[in-house]
């Protein structure tokens, strides 16, 4: 699905949190839902953080320790960037969330795949590493079996699930990065499902009797970015000549799928605060060879164009795209040398800002502006782009803590408008995408967030279930990845405190039952479902939540460490130290 990067100092931000990419359904949620409160209630609450081992609660964890954090004396401060001021347990089954300012998407946020809530012994025993990036152990609807390397995943179901049951005993998580070998997997009856039918397939899909094809809404952008702390992309001339030299219209007819359409900016459609009368750029090859030669290039110059060949809904055909974009720049002197990377490297390079121009995409995590804005250019966001720019970052923050949707669209505006100027990358193509499946498929689905849950998908009389995507997760413990084939895999196996309906945007609850905030939407209280065991047979509860967010909100925490140490899907731009 997506991803991109954020620096490791960043950590949660700024709780614009992130939340989204995926989630399972939990049909048998159902039976709380009415009790659930997302709007906000009025009544407040005692922010007083609870000392550890206090005594004043119901309830408390069987140790009677309750964990609290309290940064609420930095909110608003040079040295704090965040926007979570306190977190804290207030008893073994309430955990309670303080913002430095309102946050009206916080409930879409903490459903994301990287916040799921992990045992807070296991992230100790770990060290926040080895074990825990390779064998996760969470509360889903599916354990970890085996993890063969380079060839497969299996999961096994979790037959002590709080919920509703999965479908299949047992599900096997395979991959290919040719699209036309997963069609071939899923026609031979060798898969029951597979990821990003090939551009030239999808008519292939719907004609055969035996197949069922399910479409993805395009919530996601393809853009061609920049490190502008880079030469020649320090220089905006440079930028400013790619980005009207690009025809977006001639890659979409060429390399993309019915659904599929060029951008006029970085928020797709559908997504709140997409300004339907903007357009950033549009082509003008005089114009971009004359801003060259401002810029001392009137006779060329040579650039790398950085991406893997893996295939995402945003990029259906990467070596292709990449090819017609060399010959496109071509026209103005441009010279490109194309340097296809191994997938996880490649997002370990962009995530430091090692690359001078890529093309990279993002899918939407959860339906909010901030999801785009906040991960990619806000304070903290990162450093693919370079060194980030204030003003920008001035406005995203300003438009993430007003509830007002009138008032947070106008500064949306403006943001665009910035983007425009400073081009730190060229917003290229909004990706339509399909998953394909055996029509025998139950439950078969497709998610605009990309997080397809195994457990409401099965064949009836068969024990296994083989999904076919397109890459090998790089790590399982999904606090510090980044990439959509590793998030998947992690949503079926541990969960957040609330989840995305299956095939929706719509929150419910999951880990937590019931939420609600006070009027200022500052204060954040979720009540836990009760009863909810670990894989490993421990018991749920509010320090595994406290414990499993401040390990990535804290920088300094010995637990800080995960597969790379980055945790830059926080955008949770909440936790940031």
């Amino acid at each position: 699905m997506r991803r991109t990067k954020r620096t490791s100092a960043v950590l949660l931000a700024s709780f614009a949190l992130i939340a989204a990419a995926c989630s399972d359904d939990k049909d048998s949620s159902s039976s709380t839902a009415a009790s659930t409160t997302a709007a906000p209630t009025g009544s407040s609450t005692d922010s007083t953080a609870a000392p550890s081992g206090s005594s004043d609660t119901s309830a408390a964890p069987s140790d009677g320790k309750l964990l609290s954090y309290d940064e609420s004396k930095l909110c608003g401060t040079k040295e704090y960037g965040g926007n979570l001021a306190k977190l804290e347990a207030k008893d073994a089954n309430t955990v309670v969330f303080t913002l430095c300012t309102p946050d009206v998407a916080l409930p879409s946020k903490v459903a994301f795949s990287a916040l799921q809530i992990l045992p807070s012994e296991y992230l100790e025993s770990t060290g926040g590493k080895g074990d825990l990036v390779e064998k996760p152990i969470g509360t889903g609807p599916y354990k970890l079996g085996t993890w063969d390397k380079g060839s497969q995943i299996v999961l096994e179901r979790n037959d002590d699930y709080w919920g509703d049951k999965a479908k299949s005993k047992t599900v096997v998580f395979k991959w290919n990065a040719e699209g036309a070998q997963r069609l071939i997997e899923l026609e031979s009856g060798t898969a029951d499902g597979i990821d990003n039918v090939g551009t030239d397939d999808f008519d292939r899909v719907k004609g055969d009797a035996n197949l069922q094809l399910k479409d993805r809404e395009a919530l996601n952008v393809m853009y061609v970015g920049f490190n502008v702390d880079k030469a020649p992309f320090d220089k905006v001339e440079v930028r400013k000549a790619i980005a009207l030299t690009l025809d977006r219209q001639r890659l979409i007819d060429n390399f993309y799928p019915n659904g599929s359409t060029a951008a006029t900016q970085f928020l797709p459609p559908g997504i709140p605060g997409f300004d339907k009368g903007f357009t950033d750029f549009t082509r003008n090859i005089d114009e971009a060879k004359k801003l060259l030669a401002d810029a001392g290039y009137a006779n060329g110059l040579d650039v790398t164009l950085s991406l893997r060949d893996v295939q995402r809904g945003y990029l259906p055909q990467p070596v292709a795209v990449a090819t017609d974009i060399q010959a496109q720049l071509k026209e103005v002197g441009i010279n490109v040398s194309i340097d296809t990377q191994e997938s996880g490297t490649f997002i370990d390079n962009a995530n430091a800002g090692n690359l001078a121009m890529y093309m990279l995409g993002w899918g939407a995590d959860y339906p909010d502006p901030t999801n785009f804005f906040d991960f990619h250019f806000g304070k903290g966001a990162s450093p693919q782009f370079g060194k980030g720019f204030p003003e920008i970052q001035q406005k995203i923050a300003e438009a993430g803590s007003i509830a007002d949707t009138a008032a947070r669209n106008k500064l949306y505006a403006e943001v665009n408008t910035l983007l425009a100027k400073d081009i730190p990358m060229v917003p290229m193509a909004y990706g339509g995408s399909a998953l394909a499946y055996k029509k025998a498929v139950t439950g078969a689905h497709a998610s605009p967030l990309s997080n397809e849950s195994m457990a409401a998908m099965g064949i009836d009389g068969q024990d296994q279930f083989v999904f076919v995507q397109n890459g090998e997760p790089s790590g399982l413990y999904c606090a510090d990845e980044t990439d959509g084939e590793a998030l998947r895999v992690c949503e079926q196996v541990a969960e957040a405190l609330l989840a995305y309906k299956v095939g929706g945007t719509d929150v419910e609850p999951a880990l937590a039952e019931k939420w609600e905030s006070n009027k200022d939407l500052t204060e954040w209280t979720f009540t836990l479902r009760k009863g909810v065991k670990f894989h490993d047979g421990s018991d749920f509860d509010a320090n595994d939540v406290v414990k499993s967010y401040r390990v990535q909100w804290d920088a300094k925490d010995p637990l800080h460490t995960g597969r790379v140490g980055d945790f830059r899907l926080r955008e949770i731009k909440t936790f940031e130290s």
